[in-house]
């Protein structure tokens, strides 16, 4: 949840792309009847390129991405923002965002006004009819925040403002992609729904899940991978249940023939049992399931596991948790099957061997 949070920050509710080529012609796109939808809040341009970025004697790739103003008020950036100000522009003068791994490898500091950043993008064009002193765009920029947010963003991205890097990159009336912003996150669905009716089979329309499709499918495979883990474990605790079953049966053989005597057939011993094994399954798993929700429930209000480390040195100080009603199910389901499996397999397995037990005189 704190990864997908700090991605969601930077990513737009919906991203507009082109299915061939690279770049959307504004002439052909309806800019503007998009922006008069009543579920959007805010439109964005967007160019974005790889570019090779220098200040002094480092350098360093990444990836430059061009934005409109109001980006800053709908992608929350600002809340990211470790040193500086998220801000792209101050009357004339235009400004970069930077994530903190760039400011790394180049030593950036925005508290600096005379650190100017050299930004080098591939010129457009046919390569083969340019000289090497010609083959690359540069322009010069101010660095006047630096943000944190994941590594892998943290590490290549620079926000600058729309105007700016589309003329480094020779755009005319183009863009690369264009990012959609909701008044109300319930919307998305159904605004993703109208654009598909709007735009056709022209462009690409993503949601948050879409655009981050690598880091949920990590996300999610490493979950299950440790439910699996856990679940292994639960089945090897399981013999202290079939142990214990085990010994109560062949203890209580004496009074199973009794109860024989007494009328009882094979299916009321079998169900007597296993309601036993099933009480100790259960029992125990909801126990241990009470004592797991209450501690994930003080770490989540408290946070009383720390990550370590110097004060600062992570985006958070404590080990992130949240509980889920769908987890503690998926827990408690998985308690009882294979809690209730063992029971079934310890039952019969013992009645058949004592049932020619006799009781002696």
């Amino acid at each position: 949840m704190v990864i997908s949070k700090m991605v969601n920050q930077l990513a737009p509710d919906l991203v507009i792309e082109p299915v061939k080529g690279k770049t959307i012609l504004l002439a052909d796109f309806p800019e503007q009847q998009l922006r008069e939808l009543p579920e959007v809040n805010q439109l964005i341009k967007v160019v974005q390129e790889d570019a090779l970025f220098r200040f002094n004697d480092k350098q360093h790739v990444g990836v430059i991405k061009g934005v409109s103003e109001a980006y800053i008020e709908v992608s929350q950036v600002d809340s990211l923002i470790s040193r500086g100000e998220a801000l792209l522009k101050f009357e004339s003068q235009q400004f970069a965002i930077v994530g903190a791994g760039v400011a790394w490898y180049l030593g950036l500091n925005p508290r600096n006004p005379a650190a100017l950043m050299q930004v080098y993008l591939p010129s457009r064009g046919n390569p083969s009819s340019f000289q090497f002193e010609q083959s690359f765009n540069q322009a010069t920029i101010q660095v006047s925040g630096v943000f944190t947010s994941q590594q892998e963003l943290d590490a290549s991205l620079v926000i600058v403002p729309y105007e700016w890097a589309a003329q480094l990159m020779d755009y005319e009336q183009e863009v690369t992609s264009v990012e959609l912003f909701v008044l109300e996150e319930k919307q998305i669905s159904a605004l993703k729904k109208t654009l598909a009716v709007i735009l056709g089979d022209s462009y690409t329309i993503k949601d948050k899940i879409e655009q981050q499709e690598t880091i949920y499918r990590i996300m999610k495979s490493e979950k299950w991978a440790i439910f699996i883990i856990l679940s292994f474990i639960l089945v090897m605790a399981t013999f202290n249940i079939i142990g214990s079953l085990s010994m109560l049966i062949v203890d209580k053989r004496k009074d199973i023939q009794v109860l024989k005597f007494l009328g009882a057939d094979q299916r009321f011993l079998s169900r007597l049992f296993l309601t036993e094994g099933m009480l100790i399954a259960v029992s125990g798993g909801v126990i241990g399931l009470l004592a797991g929700v209450l501690l994930v429930f003080i770490q989540q209000e408290f946070g009383l596991l720390k990550l370590g480390g110097e004060a600062g040195a992570f985006v958070i100080d404590a080990y992130p948790v949240q509980l889920k009603i769908r987890d503690i199910l998926l827990v408690f389901a998985t308690v009882s099957v294979i809690g209730g499996s063992a029971a079934v397999f310890t039952v019969s397995k013992a009645l058949k061997r004592i049932r020619k037990f006799r009781v002696s005189d």
